[in-house]
């Protein structure tokens, strides 16, 4: 698994210092891009959490989910949080050693405290010790909570606990973008109050047998019911013990929405997003235990055109840390159509640049270490076609195309808009996870043609 290493260096040491509101622990950074631009060592977040112990365990919540394998558990997780200053709230993510789970808490205004926030994205190790002094917030104990972009500290009465910045793999970051692309086509399937939550969580099987049929539940009433013929209101929960994590906060939870894409009788990916005084956390899960949101490949298509490229390059310059992205006014910033925008936001959630949020259903921005183009060389469909275009492999016949891949040819037809293929990608997925390689240099060849027939 490709990772990237980023090197520390530290004006000072950090350190823990008595003061007369309580002790303090000071983190330095190392360095971090700012509205202002690159800084030596920015600070966007240090304030008391107003709800102390709920905000540790959305906290630890999002740390089980990166320690979590929930396919293959014989392999440990071995990934780690991300946090984001966006203004307004703080943004805990995290995906689980599978990369089949996506988790984020977002720590909103009212919960910080009226402290300043300010702007920057880190990733953080939760190691035992940062887990001990969580899980021992109770009552009203104060936390203080100092952010940094390359380090994150809680302080408790009882005591403190550091944790450095670590690398992030490749997998992971395909993970964001494949998960913000699938969230973008969520509706609000169901809504229910904190003890209907409740009542929901502990009526659902601990575990999903492999090969049975997925489990689909519907809202009647104030409740949701499983059923097996899901109707047009009917939200999947593929892997139902992978919302185990949730327990640590189901106790506080005022609600709970689920969000999900207009079924068709597949298993499907999910949000499940609990309610806290102040906060939001939220589990979006993949369609099947065994199946990482990497693979998915909803990014292709986008990935695929032209002007991506060209027009996240001008998108992020138009970006400024917003916590929601109006992509009708950056559609009259830039000058492009509302597709274009949408093309270049998937190209710059593949280089970790925004992420989506069903709550708002709006995207925001982040910023990850990593670059498209990296992205790009690492997904193998995407290099395939390109490959295919460049060794002149496709024929265009009107709606019909011929591939020649190595010594077998494949028959790309037109249906409505969809390309179909006679390979056996198509034959097992028939685009449920994207489009195959063919089909992606058919995409490329067309456009290809039409810019030269145009000139």
């Amino acid at each position: 698994m490709t990772r990237s290493v980023q090197a520390l260096a530290y004006a000072r040491p950090s350190s823990l210092e008595s003061t007369a509101a309580g002790r303090l622990l000071g983190l330095e950074t190392a360095g971090g891009l700012t509205p202002r631009g690159a800084e030596a060592h920015p600070r966007f977040f240090a304030g008391f959490l107003a709800a102390p112990r709920i905000a540790a365990r959305g906290l630890l919540v999002v740390a089980d989910v990166a320690a979590a394998r929930y396919h293959q558990r014989t392999r440990p997780g071995s990934l780690d949080p991300v946090v984001t200053g966006n203004g307004d709230r703080l943004r805990f993510e995290s995906f689980s050693g599978c990369g089949g789970v996506y988790a984020r808490l977002d720590v909103l205004d009212e919960a910080l405290g009226g402290a300043e926030t300010g702007h920057g994205t880190t990733n953080v190790d939760v190691n035992d010790p940062l887990r001990e002094a969580l899980s021992r917030m109770t009552g009203d104990d104060p936390m203080h909570l100092r952010v940094g972009p390359d380090e994150m500290a809680v302080t408790t009465l009882g005591g403190s606990v550091v944790e450095k910045r670590v690398p992030l793999p490749d997998r992971w970051l395909r993970g964001f973008a494949e998960a913000q692309v699938a969230s973008a086509r969520f509706d609000l399937r169901a809504e229910l109050t904190g003890t209907e939550a409740i009542r929901l969580f502990r009526g659902l099987p601990r575990s999903q047998s492999r090969g049975r049929a997925p489990l689909w539940l519907v809202q009647t009433g104030r409740a949701l019911r499983p059923t097996t013929r899901p109707g047009a209101g009917a939200v999947c929960l593929p892997g139902p013990e992978r919302l185990g994590a949730l327990e640590r906060v189901l106790r506080f939870a005022t609600g709970l929405r689920v969000y999900g894409p207009a079924p068709d009788g597949l298993a499907t990916a999910s949000a499940w997003e609990v309610a806290l005084p102040g906060m939001r956390l939220t589990l979006t899960l993949s369609p099947d235990s065994a199946r990482g949101f990497s693979g998915e490949g909803g990014v292709l298509d986008h990935l695929a055109t032209d002007d991506a490229a060209a027009d996240a390059e001008l998108l992020s310059v138009l970006l400024a840390w917003e916590p929601i992205i109006d992509t009708a006014d950056l559609a009259d910033q830039s000058g492009l159509t509302g597709e274009r925008v949408r093309a270049a936001l998937t190209r710059l959630g593949t280089a970790g640049r925004v992420g989506y949020d069903v709550a708002d259903t709006a995207y925001f921005h982040r910023e990850l270490p990593y670059d498209a183009d990296r992205a790009e060389r690492h997904n193998p469909r995407l290099v395939s076609a390109r490959r295919l275009v460049e060794e002149d492999a496709v024929r265009l016949d009107g709606d019909r195309a011929t591939v020649v891949s190595g010594e077998r040819r494949y028959r790309v037809r037109d249906a409505n808009g969809v390309l179909n293929c006679t390979c056996t990608w198509w034959a097992e997925y028939r685009g449920r996870r994207g489009p195959c390689k063919h089909a992606l240099a058919v995409r490329m060849a067309r456009r290809g043609a039409a810019v030269t027939a145009a000139a």
